[in-house]
Order: structure tokens, then sequence, then C-alpha cells
């Protein structure tokens, strides 16, 4: 249809099989390309979602001039030369989190990108999510007081895969399950962290397969945050109130955010809309931007991908997690960086937060007061 934002997948893998089914059903868009470095995985892979044109190279991917958008979605390790090819010949650049391996490589890009007045955005897809903002409207109500602490965790048996096994791909399950964790907290109680404390499980390659990681923030809040490669989670997160509590069900896709109040009794649920896979979200704000001329989306500006990825550095350089070939990391005790005010402290281990379960809720677009003798769903 004319008028549709052509979008190039850069990658074949599962998140870029996902992504194309999305764009079948998203209005204003079109999966228009794909690229592999292998032709015949492009071909097979354009056939069975039915993209128009198939590269067999990365560069003639980006090359195509009826490109609008490209979506990166290759392992972590190949993120700054792949964002940095499609901007180099003048492409708009969604890519999968975590955005870079580091914060400095974020930076060049960042730069580079703004000085060729290019778009370019994180594609952290619960910061673009209806149930972001709900999340923020039922904090907002004081319907719990004020929050004091939270906790999430995020959990799969994925540690055979290689993205999470090799260093060479940006491993562990900081940068693949941990960025939720802090994104979750970041969306909550923002930025204003002075102390991160983490400890860390590994494999024999020295990546992390399980990190347990602990933010105080300059008001006193607290949030305690769990992630693991090694087993299945509730996923859960919790933000605790002076005078209740909210369970989010799901924070890697929110399905349900529910209410409690201080004698425990749950006062109200709000279930997720009906969603095509809730990647849609995220290329409809792609779109926006691109149509406004943005450089960057409000829903994920850049200082939010640059802050993540700083803690993410110093909670690595803690715990000697290292990837060969990448550029030096910032270090976060650095008290020159402008996305670091106040240098951060490494605390004695910490004692894990007991992780509140909630039952799944399905899908709808409805908003339910629950009596206080109604049972849990």
């Amino acid at each position: 249809m004319f008028g549709r934002k052509k979008i190039a997948i850069m990658g074949t893998g599962k998140i870029a099989s996902i992504m194309a089914d999305t764009i079948k059903s998203t209005k204003g868009v079109v999966c228009y390309a794909v690229g592999s470095r292998n032709q015949e995985t492009a071909n097979k892979f354009a056939s069975e979602y039915g993209i128009k044109k198939a590269y067999g190279s990365y560069a003639e991917l980006v090359s195509d001039p009826k490109v609008d958008l490209v979506y990166v979605a290759t392992p972590h390790s190949e993120h700054y030369e792949n964002v940095k090819l499609a901007l180099s010949a003048g492409k708009n650049v969604i890519c999968e989190k975590a955005f870079m391996l580091n914060e400095r490589q974020a930076k060049e890009i960042f730069e580079y990108a703004e000085s060729k007045k290019l778009f370019v955005t994180e594609a952290m897809w619960t910061r673009y999510m209806p149930m972001r903002a709900k999340l923020n409207e039922v904090i907002g109500s004081n319907v719990i007081g004020e929050p004091t602490m939270l906790t999430a965790n995020l959990g799969y048996n994925i540690s055979a895969k290689d993205r999470i096994n090799l260093p060479e791909l940006g491993g562990g399950a900081l940068l693949d399950l941990g960025v939720y964790t802090l994104n979750f907290a970041s969306m909550v109680f923002g930025n204003d962290v002075t102390d991160i404390a983490s400890i860390c499980t590994f494999n024999n390659l020295g990546m992390d397969m399980q990190d347990s990681i602990t933010l105080r923030y300059k008001d006193g809040k607290m949030a305690v945050l769990n992630a693991t490669a090694l087993g299945l989670s509730d996923r859960s997160g919790v933000i605790y109130g002076s005078k209740g509590y909210i369970v989010v069900d799901n924070i890697n896709n929110i399905d349900a955010i529910t209410v409690y109040d201080n004698e425990y009794k749950k006062i109200a649920n709000y279930k997720r809309p009906r969603q095509i896979t809730g990647y849609e979200y995220e290329i409809e704000a792609c779109v926006k931007a691109l149509d406004e001329g943005w450089l960057e989306c409000p829903e994920m500006p850049h200082s939010e991908t640059l802050k993540m990825l700083n803690m993410m550095d110093f909670i690595r350089k803690s715990n000697n997690i290292k990837f060969p070939g990448e550029d030096e990391i910032v270090s976060a005790f650095d008290s020159t960086s402008a996305h670091n005010e106040e240098a951060y402290q490494i605390e004695e281990t910490y004692q894990i937060e007991e992780k509140q379960t909630v039952e799944n809720t399905e899908a709808a677009e409805i908003v339910e007061v629950v009596d206080d003798a109604q049972n849990d769903e």
C-alpha cells in the first residue's frame, strides 16, 4: 500500500521471525527486505514471510534505496558494527536490546547518528507498551501510598544457547535478561541510583548465568532484581507501598497489574489489551518518530539506553565479566561521566527478598475492580 514505511530486517533468528510476523499485521508498515550473511538463508526467510527482497549480505541490505528503517536482530556482539553499517548507508535504525555491549559503543553510535541526522532507538519493547503507562497511572494514583521498594525477576532455562554461553557473542544473563529487570526498576523508580550491589554465578567461560542486583536510590528507595538463564521464574514484579502493594504479572510483557490494600485484599486488577505480539508498539513508535522528524523515541530516549548500559558496565566490571574485543569500558566510577553523577558503591552481599508469585491471566481489553470477597483469578 502506498505510503507504508518499508522495514528491512537484519538477521534471520527467532526474534527476526517474530518481528516479520508482527509487521504483517501492523498498519503503516511493510516488511520489505531481509538480510543474512547467507543468500540461501535470506531466500528461505523471505519466502516464509512473504518478503519482497532477500539479500545475502548486510551491506547489500542497507544499500537498498527503498528501505526506510532497518531492524537489527543480530547477537549483542554484532550490534555496534551492524548499526554503524546501516547508519553509514543513511538508514534509520531500531536495534534489539541490549543496544550495545557497553556504554561507550552506544555513545559513539548516538553521536554518529546525530551527525548524520538519522533516527536510532533501542528495541526495549517493554518501554513502548501501553501497560507501562497503566502501571505509572496506578502508582501515581496513590492507591498504595508512597512506593518504597520493588522486586523483579526474570528467568528462562536458556543456558545451552550460544548467545548466552559464549563471550564472543556478548553472552550471559545480564545483557539478555537482567536488562529487563533494570529497565523495570527504571520505569518505576527512575535513575537516581547511588549504590549498586551485585553477585553472579558463572559458566566455565566466565559468562554470568545468574545475577542478583540491588539498587539503592538517593531518596532511600530500593530495588532487588534477579535474573537467571538456568531456570524458569514467575517473571513477577512487586512494588511495595506504605498503604499496599502492586503485583505485576510478567515484567517481560505485562499480562496484568493487581493492586492489594494494607490488609492484603485484592482491590483492583488491570489486564493487558489485546496485542499482535507486543512488538508492534515499538514499530508504531518508530513510524511516529520518523513522521515527526525525531532522531529518538520519547519512550526510550538515548539517555535511558545510556543509563542502562552504564549500570550494566558497572555490574560487569564488579563481577569481572568481559567480552573479547570490546572497546575499553568507561568506568562507572569516572566522575566526569555525564551519565553518572555519583559513583556507585559496592555493598556487602545482601539477602534476597522472597518473591511474590502471581497467577496468569488471559489477555483482554478490560479493567476489573475486585470485590473483597472475590477469590484470586
